[in-house]
C-alpha cells in the first residue's frame, strides 16, 4: 500500500486534488519502479479520467498504461447489433436503448439509421423507461435492448420483475450484460498479453465487493487494486500496484473504502440472482467467454426476446479494417488502427469504441491523437509546480 507520506493531503483542501499529494505519489512511484511494468485500467471512465488529468505524461517512461474491455457499449459483439437493427423489421417493434448505443455501427446499418428511417427506436436512460413506454403502448412489442455490466444488471431484473408483476405482456430484453471476472480471467490467460497489474473498475466493484476479484492475485499472482475516478484515486491505485510488485507481493487491495464495501451490494446481487443466471457470452474481439453473460431464468423466458421471437443470433465479421477488437483485448492501442482519426472519427465511427464516450478511441481522439502526451505538462503537474 502507499505510504502514510504519499496520503498526505492538506485539510482545508479536496485530498483527492491537492497538488502536493500527488506530487508525493509521482515520486514514489519514480522512486520504486525497477522494471518496466504495463498496468491495464479495465474501466471506460478510469480511462477517460486518466486522459482528462493527464496522468500518463507524470508517469516514468518504465510504466505503460493500457485500456481493457471495460466499455460496454464497445463490448457488444457485431452479431448482437445486428440482431437489435433487424428486430425492427418486425410488425410492431419498438427498440429502446442507451444513447451510445444507437450510433453503433451494425453490419449494414446503425439504429440511428433505421430511426431516420421511421423505425421506432427510442432512447431511454432506464430499463424501467422502457417498460413505461410498453406500458403506455400495448399495441407494440417493446425490446430493451439491455447492456451494460454488473452495474446495470440490478435495473434490468428489477424492471423485469415489475413486468411480471403488472402482467406487462409486450415488453421483452435482448440482455447483452456481461460479467467482469470471466473476462478478467481471460486476459491474464492470453499468452500474447503481459498485464503486471489490474486497476479495477469503481462502479462494478461497488457492486461486486472485494472477492470475486481475488483469484487474480491468489491465482495469477497478479496484483489488483480498486480505485475510484478522481485522478488522486488512480494515482493511488498506480502507486499501489507499482509498490506490490517492488515488495514482491500479489494481492487485492481496495482503494476506494468510500464507496465499496467488502462484500459489496448485497441488496443489487440478490436482484441479479433472483433474475438472471449466467451463461455464454461474445465480446468484441474476445469471442465467446464461458459463463460471462446473463440470460433471463427459465421462470422469467417470456421477457427473452431472443425465445420470444425464435431468434438466433449470428457471427458476422467486424467491419473491414475496424481492430477495435484488438483495442478492447489489450492487443494494440488506438493509435496502430490503421483507420483511427483517418476513416474513423467520433462523427464517422466505423467501430464502436470510437462512439461510447468510454471508449478507448474516442478517447485518445479527443485527448491524444497525436500520440504525445495530451499536455506537456498535465494540470495535476502544473499544480504541483505553482505549489
Amino acid at each position: 500500500m502507499p505510504n502514510r507520506a504519499m496520503q498526505k493531503s492538506d485539510k482545508k483542501s479536496n485530498p483527492f486534488k491537492a497538488s502536493f499529494t500527488a506530487q508525493h505519489v509521482i515520486e514514489a512511484i519514480g522512486q520504486r519502479i525497477s522494471k518496466p511494468l504495463t498496468f491495464m485500467e479495465v474501466c471506460g471512465t478510469h480511462t477517460v479520467s486518466i486522459f482528462r488529468s493527464g496522468i500518463r505524461s507524470l508517469l516514468p517512461e518504465e510504466l505503460s498504461l493500457v485500456s481493457g474491455p471495460g466499455c460496454p457499449v464497445c463490448v457488444t459483439d457485431q452479431g448482437e447489433i445486428d440482431c437489435a437493427i433487424d428486430i425492427l423489421d418486425m410488425p410492431q417493434i419498438t427498440v429502446a436503448t442507451y444513447g451510445d448505443m444507437l450510433r453503433v455501427p451494425g453490419t449494414k446499418s446503425s439504429l440511428s439509421e433505421r430511426k431516420s428511417e421511421g423505425k421506432d427506436v427510442r432512447l431511454v436512460t432506464s430499463a424501467a423507461q422502457a417498460l413505461s413506454i410498453a406500458e403506455n403502448n400495448p399495441e407494440r412489442e417493446v425490446v430493451f435492448l439491455a447492456v451494460g455490466f454488473e452495474t446495470t444488471a440490478p435495473a434490468t431484473a428489477a424492471t423485469v420483475l415489475e413486468a411480471r408483476e403488472k402482467n406487462i405482456s409486450n415488453f421483452s430484453i435482448l440482455s447483452y450484460h456481461k460479467q467482469t471476472p470471466p473476462v478478467l480471467e481471460q486476459l491474464v490467460q492470453d499468452p500474447d498479453l503481459k498485464i503486471d497489474g489490474f486497476i479495477l473498475p469503481g462502479h462494478v466493484s461497488v457492486i461486486l465487493g472485494h472477492n470475486a476479484y481475488r483469484f487474480i492475485a491468489q491465482k495469477y499472482k497478479i496484483p489488483c487494486a480498486i480505485a475510484g475516478f478522481e485522478p488522486m484515486d488512480i494515482l493511488l491505485a498506480i502507486a499501489d500496484l507499482v509498490f506490490q510488485h517492488a515488495n514482491g507481493q500479489a494481492v487485492l487491495h481496495s482503494l476506494y473504502p468510500r464507496a465499496v464495501r467488502p462484500e459489496g451490494n448485497q441488496k443489487a446481487l440478490s436482484m441479479i440472482d433472483r433474475v438472471f443466471t449466467p451463461c455464454s457470452a461474445r465480446w468484441r474481439g474476445l469471442g465467446e467467454i464461458p459463463l460471462s453473460g446473463y440470460m433471463l431464468k427459465e421462470e422469467f423466458s417470456s421477457f427473452d426476446t431472443l425465445l420470444r421471437f425464435q431468434i438466433t443470433l449470428t457471427s458476422p465479421p467486424p467491419p473491414a479494417g475496424c481492430r477495435c477488437g484488438d483495442v478492447l483485448a489489450g492487443h494494440i492501442r488506438p493509435l496502430e488502427c490503421p483507420l483511427f482519426a483517418k476513416r474513423c472519427t467520433p462523427m464517422t465511427p466505423v467501430g464502436p469504441c470510437m462512439v461510447s464516450s468510454e471508449g478507448s478511441c474516442s478517447a485518445y481522439y479527443k485527448y491524444n491523437r497525436g500520440g504525445e502526451s495530451p499536455w506537456k505538462k498535465s494540470h495535476l503537474a502544473t499544480e504541483v509546480a505553482d505549489d
